[in-house]
């Protein structure tokens, strides 16, 4: 009988606590992904929201850099909860070194630049952004795409030619773009 009441107590636990994650996870608009990538030995994830340029309420087709997404404020670099970037080896980032752990990603787009914010608090919704928080904000390139891109997406490319890669960020007519090197490399 004690037996049975200690694992009702934890199955109970273990319900009341997921009560609040399916909540959240209902309020999610846009489909999510997770990229992976192997990179000089490191295991690079990012999770992350894919909204689309069409507005999910209305169909309309919706105007993204400078509107939905407007220039030099915080963005949440996709939808829904915070994009997450774990990493099981440090990294350099645009010249940045960004060590082993888990972080928050967000964007603060300009007119012809973008600048990566990499955060360290995580778990939170996209839009509770603590600044207090921030770790690095690294500058991005910014380079138009030659037919518009629906869905955002993130990328984490192996450079071909030698080591280190690109993470890339397309969505409507535009690809921010910052390289990345493992550890020393």
């Amino acid at each position: 009988m004690k037996h049975f009441k200690i694992t009702s107590a934890i199955v109970t636990l273990l319900l009341s606590a997921s009560i609040p994650l399916h909540a959240q996870e209902k309020k999610r608009v846009s489909p999510h992904e997770t990229v992976s990538a192997m990179i000089d030995g490191a295991k690079i994830s990012i999770v992350y929201g894919r909204p689309f340029t069409k507005d999910p309420k209305t169909g309309e087709k919706r105007k993204i850099w400078g509107g939905l997404v407007p220039f030099e404020k915080s963005w949440r670099l996709g939808a829904d909860e915070a994009t997450l970037l774990t990493t099981d080896h440090d990294l350099d980032l645009g010249g940045t070194k960004i060590p082993t752990g888990s972080y928050s990603l967000y964007l603060v787009p300009a007119e012809g630049s973008a600048s990566l914010v990499v955060n360290k608090q995580t778990g939170q919704w996209g839009t509770k952004h603590d600044e207090s928080q921030d770790f690095a904000k690294i500058e991005m390139k910014k380079e138009a795409m030659t037919s518009a891109l629906d869905q955002f997406t993130i990328t984490l490319d192996k450079n071909r030619e030698g080591q280190g890669g690109t993470m890339r960020l397309k969505w409507e007519n535009a690809i921010y773009s910052v390289l990345l090197k493992v550890g020393n490399s």
